[in-house]
């Protein structure tokens, strides 16, 4: 992910715990995640539905849609671009280098 460290925080929790619990985001030890909670009654957000309206915006450089809520560029263009898909912060210098996001 072309996500900066501000911007790490915004991005969503999987439901699902990881395998590798000490560094995962998700686990059940220290209040990670509620043990049989029934995450349809507990959501706090509308749940994601595809074919209602359009909830990705469109990306600033292409205009192609946007895979991730929340981000202003798609993935390709932050790769290319060295930029943060959320907030479009400079993260690498690409100047020197060929980019290509094939």
């Amino acid at each position: 992910n072309m996500v900066c460290d501000k911007c790490d925080k915004k991005l969503g929790k999987v439901i699902v715990p990881d395998p590798w619990k000490t560094g995962s985001k998700n686990n059940t030890e220290g209040g990670g995640r509620k043990l049989h909670e029934n995450k349809l009654l507990s959501a706090k957000k509308n749940r994601f539905s595809p074919y209602v309206g359009s909830t990705f915006a469109k990306c600033r450089i292409c205009k192609s849609s946007v895979h991730q809520q929340g981000s202003r560029y798609c993935q390709q263009c932050a790769f290319k671009n060295g930029i943060c898909a959320m907030c479009g912060k400079m993260m690498i210098d690409t100047r020197d280098y060929k980019q290509t996001s094939v």
